[in-house]
């Protein structure tokens, strides 16, 4: 088969002796619409690529060749198997340029063109040659205001391409010399614009052939486009690695990704999603913010434009080449687990993956699969790997577990903005293996892990309870709840993991542990936050991380204590917390008074709220206190010390309410700011009472025929006019607190009170 080397127009001027007669072509029935002209991010790039080539030749002196256009000529008809897309485009290119350079008149061969997939289409191009807009006319709008355009061709794909392709020609176009572009284009003899034509005759039109020269119709995919233009990329950056590009891309990594390949059979997602992850550190070490679509962002990476671009391809080529005959499953379960290893394990060397359950330990797997990019800490843990493997790093696991809880600690350091920084100090401690000048992530977990090296530089035989306490669920690598001191440290790290081994040790382990100490934590002027009776995750959260050493000594303290006691047990944990708690309230009957953490540790209701959090007025604890569930005052809360009151009483719930009249457990309920009165409210009279500091208020009922009941109780408990039972108290610490304990005595009075029919 021979080739002539032709123009659009020049298709129709017969040339050479031997070249097939051409007098009209049109686009077979069996070919795909026209697509360049689709409206979408990825053609529309394409396109407009496209027309700056044709821009460029037909509006300076280089001309360009299209290459190959396939085709099958009979009876002087093109048939073209490849190249539809650029012919018709050159159609409408041919128009356009008539049309502004005023020469749609003219009889030229170019007009001879025609669609046969759909008759629509075809009459469309029909329509179009004989057409000539007003010069200031709106292109698409003008068409489809004409008599002869049909209201179905809003549906046609063809026709709505062509559409787009003529406005963008027009967008690209309006400032050019048409006049000289189209003298250009339909030259004879020196085109701007060629292609060789190679005819195929005696092979018909099959489907088979189709298949063969890959002219089938449909679509490049994004994946293929990719490859294209990125190969374009490095022939200007770095010309000497684009083949060994393009041979990895379509055979080792290609391979290599083929396990992670999704219910369509190709690896093409999969590879752009660990080429945009790996493109992603290449910008976060320019110190940058990776940003666009993966192409562009590859032609500011890779590109000629950036100094570095050859050290990012070798980066990125290293990044896929440190995984091929790899078997990543493998490698990724011999380093990471879900789960902590059993306490009577030797083996800690597998660092746990908190907040995964149900996912898997192969991060590379899950990079590919689209879920890495989701998550900083996966980002920042599948570098430390790729790290790890193309440097071949030392102390790898030590390292990696450090890094673990670094990142679990820097929850607000993790944001997009301090990639390029976090980046850097992963590096440092993995490849360096300096903990020192760690910067960019938790301050006081640097300073931890620092202290923790210098621990275990002394007492290295503790470093398999060490890490035991790291990998708990309820630590997350952060030791700051401990006391790092090696005669106590075993026994307390078995004591915890015995501690918090169930959730339904909580309600007894919230009055241990503040038995133990004042171990609360302040959040504000206006909260302080206790651990919660119910709520496991709370611990972690809000008492036991999330601080510095030195906030939380009280808290170390206690837990020691209460862990002393644990460890030294003879009962089971829970017949010890409940002993520890009965001693210490023994302890306190002959102190200086109750104040507001005797009654927590005496009554469980007042540590019933899930949030473990509590608001007073006054900013410290003492004996007005609002119990909440939630973390704002704005949901509904109780007063401690009044559902401590009720309960003690026997009074059934429903004899009492608070400020709100709906109907929870462990009631009365109350709404407003904690300066707010809160008066418990009886049911049958509307008598209320009210916790103040000196004692307990009570408010007289509404409706006269209680009065003289109501006096009755009063008088039996020594109320006095002002309707306040006043607890006896004693300065102590510079505060009034109680010698009698008050809600003992305001659980008979409200007892009275419902008995006397109030």
């Amino acid at each position: 088969m021979k080739s002539y080397v032709t123009s659009y127009n020049g298709l129709f001027a017969r040339r050479a002796a031997d070249a097939p007669v051409v007098e009209r072509i049109e686009i077979p029935i069996i070919q795909r619409d026209f697509a360049q002209g689709r409206d979408s991010y990825a053609v529309a790039r394409i396109r407009a690529n496209f027309l700056d080539v044709l821009h460029d030749a037909l509006t300076t002196v280089s001309p360009i060749s299209l290459d190959f256009v396939y085709g099958d000529v009979e009876s002087g008809t093109l048939r073209p198997l490849d190249g539809q897309q650029r012919l018709t485009t050159l159609f409408l290119l041919h128009w356009y340029l008539a049309w502004r350079a005023d020469r749609l008149d003219q009889e030229q061969g170019w007009k001879r063109f025609e669609y046969a997939t759909r008759p629509s289409a075809r009459r469309f191009c029909a329509c179009l040659v004989e057409s000539k807009p007003p010069s200031d006319a709106k292109l698409r709008a003008w068409f489809e205001d004409q008599h002869w355009f049909l209201h179905t061709w809003q549906h046609d794909p063809s026709i709505q391409s062509m559409l787009v392709m003529i406005e963008a020609i027009h967008a690209r176009f309006a400032d050019a010399d048409c006049a000289a572009a189209w003298e250009r284009l339909v030259n004879s003899k020196e085109p701007a614009i060629s292609f060789h034509l190679l005819p195929i005759e005696q092979m018909g039109l099959s489907e088979d052939l189709y298949i063969k020269m890959n002219s089938r119709g449909k679509p490049l995919t994004p994946f293929e486009n990719f490859k294209a233009r990125f190969e374009q990329v490095l022939e200007h950056s770095c010309p000497d690695r684009v083949e060994e590009f393009a041979q990895k891309v379509d055979g080792a990594w290609a391979d290599l990704l083929w396990p992670f390949r999704g219910s369509d059979d190709v690896v093409d997602d999969e590879f752009l999603r660990y080429f945009q992850f790996v493109t992603d550190v290449c910008v976060w070490h320019d110190g940058e913010q990776p940003s666009g679509d993966v192409e562009t962002l590859a032609e500011r990476v890779y590109g000629p434009s950036n100094k570095k671009a050859a050290t990012h391809l070798d980066f990125l080529i290293r990044s896929f080449d440190t995984w091929v005959d790899v078997n990543t499953d493998t490698v990724f379960s011999e380093t990471f687990a879900l789960t902590p290893a059993r306490l009577d394990s030797d083996d800690t060397s597998k660092v746990v993956l908190f907040g995964m359950q149900g996912s898997t330990v192969n991060l590379f797997a899950e990079c590919c699969r689209g879920q890495e990019r989701r998550s900083w800490p996966r980002t920042l843990i599948l570098y430390a790997v790729l790290l790890h493997r193309l440097h071949n790093t030392g102390a790898f696991p030590r390292r990696l577990r450090m890094l673990r809880n670094l990142i679990e600690a820097s929850s607000n350091e993790l944001r997009a903005e301090r990639m390029p920084a976090l980046l850097a100090d992963v590096r440092r401690l993995i490849v360096e293996g300096a903990i020192e000048g760690v910067s960019s992530f938790n301050q006081a977990q640097v300073a931890e892990e620092q202290v923790k090296v210098e621990f275990l530089s002394k007492a290295p035989a503790l470093e398999r309870h060490l890490f035991h306490l790291e990998d708990h669920p309820l630590l997350h690598g952060c030791l700051a709840a401990f006391e790092f001191d090696a005669s106590v440290f075993e026994r307390r790290a078995r004591a915890f993991h015995d501690l918090f081994a169930t959730p339904s040790l909580l309600p007894v382990l919230t009055g241990a542990l503040l038995a133990a100490g004042d171990y609360s934590q302040r959040i504000n002027h206006r909260f302080l936050q206790l651990g919660s009776g119910s709520e496991m995750s709370l611990w972690r959260e809000k008492i036991l991380t999330g601080s510095s050493r030195a906030r939380l000594a009280d808290m170390r303290g206690a837990l020691g204590r209460l862990l002393d006691a644990v460890a030294e047990r003879e009962a089971d944990v829970r017949s010890t917390l409940k002993s520890f708690t009965t001693e210490w309230l023994e302890s306190q009957e002959h102190a200086n008074g109750l104040d507001w953490r005797w009654y927590f540790v005496r009554y469980p209701e007042m540590r019933a709220g899930r949030s473990g959090i509590y608001a007073s007025p006054t900013s410290v604890l003492g004996y007005s206190v609002c119990m909440l569930d939630k973390t704002a005052m704005s949901s509904y809360y109780r007063d401690p010390y009044l559902s401590a009151i009720r309960q003690q009483s026997g009074v059934a719930e429903t004899a009492v309410e608070g400020a709100v009249a709906q109907h929870w457990g462990g009631g009365p309920w109350f709404t407003g700011y904690e300066t707010e009165a809160r008066w418990m409210r009886l049911r049958s009279s509307g008598a209320g009472m009210q916790c103040v500091q000196d004692g307990l208020q009570l408010r007289a009922p509404e409706a006269p025929t209680h009065a003289e009941a109501f006096s009755r109780v009063c008088e039996t408990h020594g109320l006095g006019p002002d309707l306040r039972l006043k607890i006896p108290q004693v300065e102590s610490g510079g505060r009034q607190l109680d010698t009698r304990d008050r809600v003992e005595l305001g659980a008979a009075l409200l007892r009275d009170l419902v008995d006397a029919g109030l």
